[in-house]
C-alpha cells in the first residue's frame, strides 16, 4: 500500500492554514458547512491559493439543499469553475443529479470540460450518496472522467457505510479513487482503513472552541452558538496522520 492521502475539508482560510501546518496533503475548500458546504467567496479562494502550498480543491455548489439544478445555477457553477482555474486551483468538487436520482451526466460534462481546460482535477462530491444506485452512478462518473468520488457509502457516516465503500473500491478496480468521508475520527480510523483498503481519506477533524468575545447578549438565546466556534483541530489531524503512516509500508 502506498501512503494514504489525507484531504481536510475546511470552511475558512484560517482553518485551511491550520490543516496545512498539521500535515494535510490537500484541502477541500468550502463555505457553510452546516448546509453541507457551498462555494466559498472569490476572495477566500484567491487568498487560499496565495497562501497554501498543498493541493487546493474548491467545492462548486451554489446553494444547500438537493442536487437538482436549474439553468441559472449551472451558469453560476460554470463561472465559479472558470474563476478557480484562473486563480490556479488544483481541482474542483462537483456533483449534479437528475430528478430520478441518476447522475446528470449531460450537465456534469459541461463542468468537466471547463475544469479540464484549466488542467484541474475533478472530484464528484456526496451528491453521489443521494443517487438511486451507487454502482451505476460510479460507472457514470468514471465515464465523465472524474478522478475520485467522495462518499460515505450511502449512509450518514463512512463507518456505517464501510462495507459498501469496500465493495465500491473493489468494483472501481483502480479506474477511479473512492475517497471515504463523513464521521471518520482518530478513534475509528484504524479499523476503517483495514475494512476498506482506502487510498485517500477525507474529513473535517474539527473541535469546538470558545469565542474570545467578552460581551455576550444573553437575551439572544438562539445565538449562543456564536460564542463558540467549530475549528479545524491540528491535534486530530496529526493523530490521523500517525494512524495513516502505519500503513505506508504495507503492500
Amino acid at each position: 500500500m502506498n501512503k494514504i492521502l489525507l484531504e481536510v475539508c475546511v470552511d475558512s482560510l484560517e482553518n485551511a492554514l491550520i490543516a496545512q501546518l498539521a500535515g494535510a496533503d490537500r484541502i477541500e475548500f468550502c463555505a457553510n458547512l452546516p448546509e453541507g458546504g457551498t462555494t466559498p467567496s472569490f476572495a477566500q479562494i484567491r487568498m487560499a491559493r496565495e497562501r497554501l502550498q498543498i493541493g487546493l480543491h474548491v467545492l462548486i455548489r451554489p446553494r444547500g439543499g438537493d442536487f437538482l439544478y436549474n439553468e441559472r445555477e449551472r451558469e453560476l457553477m460554470q463561472s465559479d469553475i472558470r474563476f478557480c482555474g484562473e486563480t490556479g486551483c488544483d481541482g474542483v468538487v462537483i456533483g449534479m443529479l437528475n430528478r430520478d436520482g441518476t447522475v446528470d451526466a449531460e450537465h456534469c460534462a459541461e463542468l468537466v470540460e471547463i475544469a479540464r481546460s484549466y488542467g484541474m482535477a475533478l472530484t464528484f462530491h456526496r451528491a453521489f450518496d443521494r443517487s438511486a444506485d451507487l454502482f451505476r452512478a460510479m460507472e457514470a462518473i468514471i465515464d465523465l472522467g472524474c478522478e475520485r468520488i467522495l462518499t460515505s457509502g450511502g449512509c450518514d457516516t463512512a463507518p456505517e457505510g464501510a462495507e459498501v465503500i469496500r465493495q465500491l473500491i473493489k468494483k472501481a478496480d483502480g479506474r477511479i479513487i473512492i475517497m471515504p468521508g463523513a464521521g471518520i475520527t482518530p478513534e475509528n480510523a484504524d479499523e476503517f482503513i483495514w475494512k476498506t483498503a482506502l487510498t485517500e481519506m477525507h474529513g473535517t477533524f474539527r473541535s469546538r472552541v470558545a469565542s474570545k468575545m467578552q460581551y455576550r447578549n444573553l437575551r439572544l438565546s438562539h445565538l449562543q452558538d456564536e460564542y463558540s466556534l467549530l475549528t479545524t483541530d491540528a491535534e486530530k489531524i496529526e493523530t490521523i496522520l500517525k494512524i495513516i503512516n502505519k500503513y505506508e509500508t504495507f503492500v
